[in-house]
Protein backbone atom coordinates (compact mmCIF):
# COMPACT_ATOMS: atom_id res chain seq x y z
CA UNK A 1 0.00 0.00 0.00
CA UNK A 2 1.92 3.18 -1.09
CA UNK A 3 0.45 6.71 0.38
CA UNK A 4 -0.26 9.12 -1.73
CA UNK A 5 1.50 12.29 0.15
CA UNK A 6 0.73 15.52 -0.71
CA UNK A 7 2.01 18.60 0.69
CA UNK A 8 0.56 22.32 0.88
CA UNK A 9 2.72 25.03 1.98
CA UNK A 10 0.92 26.90 4.43
CA UNK A 11 3.26 30.18 3.50
CA UNK A 12 1.95 30.20 0.93
CA UNK A 13 -2.17 30.06 1.70
CA UNK A 14 -3.34 33.59 2.69
CA UNK A 15 -6.85 32.85 1.96
CA UNK A 16 -9.66 30.58 1.71
CA UNK A 17 -9.21 30.81 -1.91
CA UNK A 18 -5.32 30.73 -1.96
CA UNK A 19 -6.31 27.12 -0.31
CA UNK A 20 -9.01 25.78 -2.53
CA UNK A 21 -6.94 27.03 -5.48
CA UNK A 22 -4.12 24.91 -4.09
CA UNK A 23 -6.15 21.43 -3.17
CA UNK A 24 -7.47 21.53 -6.29
CA UNK A 25 -4.31 21.76 -8.33
CA UNK A 26 -3.01 19.03 -6.24
CA UNK A 27 -5.73 16.88 -5.85
CA UNK A 28 -5.78 17.20 -9.35
CA UNK A 29 -10.34 17.92 -8.99
CA UNK A 30 -10.49 19.62 -12.21
CA UNK A 31 -12.60 22.86 -13.05
CA UNK A 32 -15.53 21.50 -11.29
CA UNK A 33 -14.59 21.53 -7.68
CA UNK A 34 -16.47 24.16 -6.40
CA UNK A 35 -13.99 26.06 -4.06
CA UNK A 36 -16.39 26.28 -0.94
CA UNK A 37 -15.96 24.09 2.18
CA UNK A 38 -18.85 21.58 1.00
CA UNK A 39 -17.12 20.97 -1.95
CA UNK A 40 -14.64 20.23 -0.44
CA UNK A 41 -16.39 17.68 2.13
CA UNK A 42 -17.64 16.22 -1.01
CA UNK A 43 -14.69 15.52 -3.20
CA UNK A 44 -12.79 14.48 0.20
CA UNK A 45 -15.26 12.48 1.51
CA UNK A 46 -16.35 10.28 -2.15
CA UNK A 47 -13.83 11.30 -4.90
CA UNK A 48 -10.36 11.08 -3.78
CA UNK A 49 -8.57 7.89 -4.24
CA UNK A 50 -6.96 6.64 -1.01
CA UNK A 51 -4.58 5.96 1.08
CA UNK A 52 -3.67 9.78 1.12
CA UNK A 53 -1.88 11.54 3.51
CA UNK A 54 -2.01 15.90 3.38
CA UNK A 55 0.57 17.67 5.22
CA UNK A 56 0.08 21.33 5.97
CA UNK A 57 3.85 22.68 6.19
CA UNK A 58 3.53 25.30 7.80
CA UNK A 59 0.31 25.39 9.01
CA UNK A 60 0.55 28.29 11.47
CA UNK A 61 1.45 31.17 9.15
CA UNK A 62 -1.93 30.01 7.51
CA UNK A 63 -4.15 30.28 10.66
CA UNK A 64 -2.50 33.24 11.11
CA UNK A 65 -3.88 35.03 7.77
CA UNK A 66 -6.85 32.68 7.40
CA UNK A 67 -8.09 33.08 11.15
CA UNK A 68 -11.70 31.55 12.00
CA UNK A 69 -11.53 30.24 7.93
CA UNK A 70 -8.26 28.20 8.95
CA UNK A 71 -10.35 26.18 11.71
CA UNK A 72 -13.40 25.70 9.42
CA UNK A 73 -11.09 23.87 6.99
CA UNK A 74 -9.41 21.46 10.12
CA UNK A 75 -13.00 20.66 10.87
CA UNK A 76 -13.26 19.52 7.62
CA UNK A 77 -10.40 17.48 7.49
CA UNK A 78 -10.82 16.05 10.67
CA UNK A 79 -14.56 15.00 9.77
CA UNK A 80 -12.89 13.37 6.24
CA UNK A 81 -10.69 11.52 8.86
CA UNK A 82 -13.02 10.18 10.93
CA UNK A 83 -14.87 9.28 8.49
CA UNK A 84 -12.83 6.51 7.28
CA UNK A 85 -11.93 5.89 10.55
CA UNK A 86 -15.92 5.30 11.04
CA UNK A 87 -16.44 3.21 8.13
CA UNK A 88 -13.37 1.02 8.79
CA UNK A 89 -11.57 1.42 5.81
CA UNK A 90 -8.51 -0.07 5.29
CA UNK A 91 -6.67 2.77 3.20
CA UNK A 92 -7.61 5.82 4.47
CA UNK A 93 -7.39 9.81 4.56
CA UNK A 94 -5.00 11.52 7.15
CA UNK A 95 -3.58 14.86 7.57
CA UNK A 96 -0.97 16.47 9.30
CA UNK A 97 -0.52 19.95 10.09
CA UNK A 98 3.58 21.05 10.77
Amino acid sequence: MSVNEIFLDGGGIKTESDFHRIISEKLEMGPYYGANLDALWDRLSNDIERPISLVWVSSERSRQYLGEGFDKIVSVLERVRMQDIEFNFEERFEYFLR
